[in-house]
């Protein structure tokens, strides 16, 4: 198990070194955690830049299979489900009477 140990800074320090942390953080990654009489209250890191579409789901690409027309609304199946979960309401209330 790693254990990581974030720079730990009060409000006043961040003030006067503003520019020097966000160095810090930007070129090491390092996060800092900002505090307010000794009690943490912001964490300062390093932005990541969330991963594309094709980042995600490239390996997939080619391998899914429709088996159904997927521009088909779905209503008529919403409405079944709707029904059967007010029968399983009523049964629930008559349950607990």
């Amino acid at each position: 198990m790693t254990t990581v140990i974030m720079k730990s800074i009060s409000k006043s320090e961040l003030k006067s070194q503003l520019l020097e942390f966000l160095r810090l953080v930007e070129s090491d990654g390092e996060e800092i955690v900002v505090t307010d009489r000794g009690k943490p209250v912001v964490k300062i890191s390093k932005y990541a830049q969330a991963p594309s579409t094709e980042e995600l789901f490239g390996e997939m690409r080619g391998k899914v299979k429709y088996f159904e027309d997927l521009t088909i609304p779905t209503t008529e199946e919403w409405s079944q489900m709707g029904s059967s979960r007010s029968s399983r309401s009523s049964c629930r209330r008559t349950s607990q009477k």
